[in-house]
Parts: C-alpha cells; sequence; structure tokens
C-alpha cells in the first residue's frame, strides 16, 4: 500500500497464516508481524469483518483514516497534528501497548467506543515501568475516542488490561497492600493523563465541563519507583486546565479480542485465571505457561498466579474505583478453575510420535500419536470422507483416551475394550502391512497400537466378519431400516370411536 510508505509499517516483516477466529471458523488469509503468536492471527480474524484475506496494517489504517478524517472535520485534530496522531496510533498497536476496542474494528457506528491499554506492554527491559510512555498513550487514547467520535461525545472510554500479569510481573501479589498501592497508582496515573488531555482540548475548543472540586488521592508511594509522583503530578496538571471537554474519560471494560491482540491475559482488574493456558497442537490441548509465569520469578509462580477469593476481589476494586469515571463491570471477572502452576524447567517439554496413514474399507484414516519417555501419552484421528458429527465424535473419543493415558490407566485396558469392535467403516486395510482387515477404525487403531506399544499381534477377524453383510453378534447389529412393507394391497381396518 503506497500510503503507508514512510510510516511506521515502512519494513515491518509480516508472516502469512490462514487461521480462523475460532476452531470452528473457517480459516482466512491473514497477515500479522513475524513475531506474532497464532492467538493474535486468530484475534484479528475475529476483529476484522468479512471471511475474505486481510492484513494488520489495512485493517488498523481503516480505522485510523475514519479518527483523522472525523477529528479533522470536527475540529479535534489542529490543522498540521494529523501525521503524528496517525504515528502515535500505529506505535501503539505495533508495541502491543494499545489500541481501540471491537466495535471500531469493525465499524460499529452504534456501539459506544473504547480504547484499551495493556499494562505489562510497558514494562521496560532493566524491570521498570515506561511512566512517560504509559501517559502519553493515554493522551493519544483520548484522542482517538475523541477524534472517532467526531468531538461530539462528552463520555469517553479510556480503560487498561492485564493488571494481574503487570503485578505478578513485579513480583507482587494480587491479593496484597503493595499491590493495590500499584493497581491504585496506575489508575490515578490514567485519569490525570487523561483529564489532562480533555484540558489541553478545552483550551483549544472550549470546556464543556468544570474541574471537579474533590480529587481522590493517589498513595503517597508504591513499590513501583517514579508512580506515586507520576499520579501526583498527572492529577495536579489536570487540576490545572481550565477545564474539561469531557464529563468521564476512564472506564474499565470486559475483554473482547482486542486485548487478545495485544497479548494480554485478563482484562481490567480481574486476577489471574491460572499459571498456564490450554493451547491447541497437532497432538491435541496441553497447558503451556501463560506468559504473566513466564516474566513472574519462576520461584513465585505458584504464588503470584494462584487463586484469590472475593475478598481479594473486592480490595482491588475498593482500592481501584475512586479513580474510575465508571464502576467497573458487575461482577468482577472471576478465574478460570485453577491449574496447578508449572514446575520450573530449563527447556519446554518435547514429545515424539508418529502419523500413521491407512485406509479402512475405502475411507482413508490417519492415527497420530504422541509418546513421553517411551509411553503411550495421547492419540489423534483424522478422517478424510466422514461428516462433521462422526469427526467431532471421533475426535472426542481421542481426547477422552488421551486423558485416560496421561491419568494413568493402561493401554491393555483400552485394547480390551475396542478392539474388534463394529461399526462402518470396515473391511480390507490397506497401508498396514500386519492388519489385512478390520471390523471398524477403532479396532485397527488398537490392534495397531497393541503391536507397536504391547509387544503382540492380536488375531485377524475373519472376512466374513468384516463383509457388509455380516451377521455376527445380535448386539452388535443397527436396526435394519426402513422395514419392508407387507406384500399385498393394503387392508382398510375397522376403527372405533372410544367416548
Amino acid at each position: 500500500m503506497a500510503r503507508l510508505d514512510g510510516t511506521l509499517w515502512e519494513g515491518v516483516a509480516l508472516r502469512r497464516t490462514r487461521i480462523g477466529a475460532d476452531p470452528d471458523a473457517p480459516p482466512r488469509a491473514l497477515a500479522l508481524p513475524a513475531s506474532w503468536e497464532d492467538e493474535a492471527a486468530a484475534a484479528l480474524a475475529a476483529l476484522v469483518p468479512g471471511a475474505g484475506p486481510t492484513t494488520l496494517p489495512r485493517a488498523a489504517e481503516a480505522w485510523i483514516a475514519r479518527a483523522l478524517t472525523r477529528g479533522e472535520k470536527a475540529g479535534v485534530i489542529a490543522p498540521g497534528e494529523a501525521p503524528q496522531l496517525a504515528e502515535g496510533w500505529r506505535a501503539l498497536l505495533l508495541t502491543r501497548r494499545g489500541l481501540p476496542g471491537a466495535e471500531v474494528w469493525r465499524g460499529d457506528s452504534k456501539a459506544e467506543p473504547r480504547f484499551v491499554l495493556n499494562l505489562p506492554a510497558f514494562l521496560e527491559p532493566e524491570g521498570g515501568f515506561d511512566l512517560d510512555g504509559y501517559a502519553e498513550a493515554c493522551a493519544l487514547g483520548v484522542m482517538f475516542l475523541d477524534a472517532i467520535t467526531g468531538g461530539k461525545a462528552t463520555r469517553l472510554r479510556l480503560g487498561f488490561a492485564d493488571l494481574a500479569g503487570l503485578l505478578a510481573t513485579l513480583n507482587l501479589a494480587y491479593d496484597s497492600t503493595e499491590g493495590r498501592q500499584v493497581a491504585a497508582g496506575i489508575a490515578a496515573l490514567t485519569r490525570g493523563a487523561a483529564e489532562s488531555q480533555s484540558g489541553r482540548l478545552a483550551a483549544r475548543l472550549g470546556a464543556r465541563e468544570p474541574i471537579a472540586l474533590i480529587w481522590p488521592a493517589p498513595p503517597a508511594s508504591t513499590p513501583l519507583p517514579g508512580l506515586a509522583a507520576a499520579a501526583r503530578a498527572a492529577l495536579d496538571a489536570a487540576a490545572a486546565s481550565p477545564g474539561l471537554r469531557h464529563a468521564a474519560l476512564v472506564a474499565l471494560a470486559p475483554a473482547d479480542a482486542a486485548e487478545a491482540l495485544l497479548g494480554a491475559e485478563t482484562a481490567g482488574l480481574a486476577p489471574a485465571p491460572g499459571a498456564t493456558r490450554a493451547v491447541e497442537t497437532e497432538g491435541g490441548i496441553v497447558d503451556v505457561p501463560t506468559r504473566a509465569a513466564m516474566r513472574a520469578p519462576q520461584a513465585r509462580v505458584a504464588a503470584l498466579l494462584g487463586p484469590v477469593g472475593e475478598r481479594a476481589r473486592g480490595a482491588m476494586l475498593a482500592a481501584v474505583t475512586p479513580f474510575l469515571h465508571a464502576a467497573p463491570p458487575a461482577p468482577v471477572a472471576l478465574p478460570a478453575p485453577p491449574r496447578p502452576a508449572p514446575a520450573p524447567r530449563p527447556a519446554l517439554r518435547r514429545h515424539s510420535g508418529q502419523t500413521l496413514h491407512v485406509t479402512v474399507g475405502g475411507h482413508k484414516v490417519a492415527l497420530r500419536t504422541s509418546e513421553e519417555n517411551g509411553a503411550l501419552r495421547e492419540i489423534a484421528f483424522s478422517l478424510s470422507k466422514e461428516g462433521a458429527a462422526y469427526r467431532s465424535l471421533m475426535d472426542a473419543f481421542a481426547q477422552s483416551v488421551s486423558a485416560g493415558l496421561a491419568r494413568g490407566v493402561p493401554l491393555a485396558d483400552y485394547v480390551d475394550a475396542f478392539a474388534y469392535t463394529r461399526f462402518g467403516p470396515a473391511g480390507l486395510v490397506e497401508g498396514d502391512p500386519d492388519i489385512p482387515r478390520a471390523t471398524s477404525v477403532l479396532d485397527w487403531a488398537f490392534r495397531r497400537l497393541a503391536i507397536d506399544h504391547l509387544g503382540g499381534a492380536l488375531p485377524q477377524p475373519e472376512a466374513e466378519d468384516v463383509a457388509p453383510d455380516s451377521v455376527a453378534r445380535a448386539a452388535e447389529q443397527s436396526p435394519l431400516l426402513p422395514l419392508d412393507l407387507p406384500a399385498g394391497p393394503p387392508r382398510a381396518r375397522n376403527l372405533r370411536i372410544v367416548a
């Protein structure tokens, strides 16, 4: 795109992928920065309307252009200010520090827009927090929201996300006095920086709201160096304004795909859902450490990201709410059922395995296995011709077997239960010299697993057992429907109505 030349997009390496907004959605072609993970690609697919191909630069430039056009028309954006604002919004997106909510990406003019800032993205490599960058991001968020609404809205929604991830990285427990001090300081800085920008707009365009006479007092000190002073300075700067353009500016909201695109793992004030998250891989769904768990001190992961109770959530809400212009969504987001914290280890756990391709009764089947230390841990099926319902049942079956194997159920028990089960497809097996025929896909799979992992082959079924018209045992037969109609013309029956 020619209009991207000379902007921050120039030189950004993009990777192309195909992925859907969720596992059941059809994949679409996407392009996004090469270092961004697949979860971000799925979030982009969810944010951008339609099912066709798209790129992050193209999608972002659409809402940047709308904001610039409306802001310049309303006078919110001063002459010559547009290029600097556009670069600021691009920088927030590319550093994954902030972006608009899903309603802006989708062009929903009826929804109230919001702008969210990803708190962990402002952490500095040496362990501090970019206070100046955060205050500037708050001002850019206010400018975007005022511009996209054409300067008409008096209530804006600027918020932040992943407070829990920030606290864990700073080695601060969510349920602690120090954690609440940092949270209150962040909220106070957000309000002060946002109202200061509203005051600067009021000085140029005229005030619509008076300065508040009673201000909440920010914390006198916090464990994060410089935060208390920055919050106090921002609130004092706002108090010195001639007035405000907006009656409300800071409001938290439930997460949508915008938070996922930023890499934020929690919304607003929500505590961490645990130290691990479920990720779908070719071998099945596995638990991996969260971003917060990888950033936090490894010896303290369980304590920092463990579950918290209602009292802790209420205390955090009480510490932060005075600096918000709207109450957080009720109830406060609850964490998912906790998973055990991953034990520190020098490297990722790697599984070995294989994929076997055969044809059973003319239907192509792939069996994927995953092994750990030589023991079978997971299985999965890929079926080429079957319908969605059948494939879903087979996926669920494979996951249940994998869960049992992971918990110590012997493979021999599964072989005894599912070898020689009878249902279609069945018949000749092509591609496996050890098993020439099978009564079902499960029959072939578990007899194959017995050969590979239990050290022996099971007897082969007879040819008549896999024939389409095989009688076998009565309990294994499906009803023969539809039933044959009786021969001859239909007979009239005398019916009597009984009162």
